[in-house]
Parts: structure tokens; sequence; C-alpha cells
């Protein structure tokens, strides 16, 4: 069923932060921040936009998805267990040494998920290649690519870019993440790829800038990339890193961290 209404949509985001707090703190790890700040973005995805079908993970004509950020996998998790993939419950076991969810995720042990994550910069080449067998298979499916605005650093995001646009992928969609914070701080400090819009448009992208927050500028742009015809499309989501929770909104030191047990209180707290 697919959603239209956006307080729909900020009820199922809010559900998903929850989750990702949960995940991370029962994990005793994780990656939060930039979870946290993707989590608006897969929800229009997965509730509005593409073609999807829990019941039937592997349906050869179901749209893709790519999270080359592989480490907010915890986000990831969330929407498929929101979508039906598999069970809430399953979420509390998030990075257990036996558990199927593990840091990156890992296309062979969790439905729903296409790509197996782990080094960045690897993603995009890898879309790349689901966005070209659908091309020479003749199949409509859409490919959408997450890459974190700090991994657009590797060399191997552009030389996948280049292929993108010589192959004229007007089937694969690239959302960038754009919180402006990475590991080690600020990306504009760390290695800027700034203007990263123009960067993409140079690489022949159709280029859109969006507050990555805003469900009606989500849904409209992926909209727009969907009646593009002979490139492929780079959405610029501007986004805040720890989305949601007041203390861990554009902070670093959330990148990769777990909360303790008076944080994990605090941050359910805000999202009831």
């Amino acid at each position: 069923m697919k959603i239209t209404d956006n307080n729909e949509f900020e009820m199922i985001a809010k559900q998903i932060r929850k989750d990702i707090i949960e995940e991370v703190y029962n994990g005793k790890s994780g990656h939060p921040g930039g979870a946290l700040s993707v989590a608006d973005i897969l929800t229009a995805l997965y509730f509005n936009i593409m073609n999807i079908d829990p019941t039937n993970p592997c349906n050869e004509n179901r749209d893709r998805l790519v999270l080359s950020k592989g480490h907010a996998s915890a986000a990831l998790y969330a929407v498929l267990a929101e979508k039906g993939y598999f069970s809430r419950e399953e979420l509390l076991s998030f990075r257990n040494i036996d558990s199927n969810l593990q840091g990156h995720p890992d296309m062979n042990k969790v439905k729903g998920v296409d790509m197996s994550a782990g080094s960045l910069g690897q993603g995009l080449s890898v879309a790349n290649g689901m966005a070209i067998a659908g091309k020479l298979d003749k199949k409509d499916y859409r490919v959408y690519a997450i890459l974190g605005d700090g991994e657009i650093e590797e060399g191997q995001i552009w030389e996948a870019a280049m292929s993108s646009s010589h192959y004229k992928l007007d089937n694969l969609c690239v959302i960038v993440d754009n919180n402006n914070l990475q590991i080690d701080g600020e990306i504009s400090e760390v290695m800027s790829p700034y203007p990263i819009d123009k960067k993409f448009e140079s690489f022949g992208f159709k280029t859109l800038v969006i507050d990555g927050h805003n469900f009606d500028e989500i849904i409209n742009a992926f909209e727009i990339a969907k009646q593009t015809k002979g490139m492929p499309t780079a959405i610029i989501a501007k986004t805040v890193k720890g989305k949601g929770i007041s203390y861990m909104e554009n902070k670093a030191g959330w990148h990769g961290k777990a909360p303790n047990e008076e944080e994990y209180k605090l941050a359910i707290e805000e999202l009831i």
C-alpha cells in the first residue's frame, strides 16, 4: 500500500528512528548518526516510491536499493522490519555474533537486502551493474543508491559516476545523504567534495538539491528522477546527522557509538 499522507510518513519515520535507537543500544555498538539522517529518505522510498513486495523479496522485476553507506544498516533493517520483511523483534539482535543483522547488511542473510555492503565507495559500481542488467534484460525496474557525503571522497565513486553517465542509466537514481559530517568531523574540512551537485552535474547527471527531511521535496525529487530520460539522476539531500535526537544532532561524535542507558531513555522519550 502506497502512503501519500505526510502525517503517516512522519509516524513511520519516528518509529524507524525508535527502532534505530533500540538496535544500537541493544547491540552496544553501531552508527546512529548517519542512520537517523537517512531515515526519512528510506521511509519515502519503501512506503511510496519503490516497487517492492515483502512477500516476494526476490521478484526479478522489483526496484533495487543499494545502501552504499552500509554502516547505516540500522536504518535499513528498521525500515525492512516496518515494511514486513521480518519481525521487529529480530531488530534486538542487531550486531550480535549469531545475528543475521550484521553491522553491514548481508544480502545472503536478510530478506530485502539487495547488496552486501562493506568498504565504502563500492555501492555506485554495484548499482550501475544492476541498472545495466535491467537495460539489457529490458526490465523497467529502477535502482536507488544511497551514498554518504563523506563516502564520495572515495575515487571509485567518480569512476562509477562516469560509467553511469556513459551508459545513460536513466533507471538509476543516486541519493547523497549530505549531513556534512563524517567520523573525523565536517566533510568540508576532511576532504571537501563541495559543490556536490555541480560535480555530479559535470559527470552527466540530472541533479536536484532538496531538504532530506521534507517529505514533499523528497517525493517530488524521486518523481522527477523517474521522468528524467537519457541520463542518471543525483539527489543531494541536505540532512542533519542524528536527526530527531537533540543531543545527537550535528554531532560528529555520534557517528559510530551506542548510547548508554541514560542516553537511551532520553532518546526514546524524545521520540514518543
